[in-house]
């Protein structure tokens, strides 16, 4: 599955990073803790999460993450998203609370 089709799929709102929807996703890490993401996370993975600031941009680029959910209608600072084009990872935002989407990304992934 590519982040596009999870944006179609979940009706997600692309915040930046549209260079990078053709990305395929392969799996998806939920969490708001940053060193737990670095520690753990893997390469394509949907990172979901309501952490907003620049270090989540450093992060997703770090451990080339397929894209960035953030929920509960959040979205990040200019300079992050600035970022994320800069490197091609979407940062996307949803209305729904964390448990739905990692949910109904669990379902589409399986």
């Amino acid at each position: 599955m590519t982040v596009q089709e999870l944006v179609n799929a979940l009706k997600l709102t692309v915040l930046s990073g549209k260079d990078g929807l053709n990305r395929e996703i392969e799996g998806c890490y939920v969490s708001d803790l940053l060193s737990d993401v670095m520690g753990n996370a893997e390469i394509n993975n949907v990172w979901v999460t309501l952490q907003t600031h620049k270090n989540v941009m450093a992060i997703a680029s770090l451990k080339e993450l397929a894209c960035v959910i953030l929920v509960k209608g959040q979205s990040a600072s200019e300079e992050t998203l600035a970022q994320s084009n800069e490197e091609g990872i979407p940062f996307l935002s949803t209305t729904m609370q964390t448990f739905e989407t990692a949910g109904k990304i669990y379902d589409l992934l399986k």
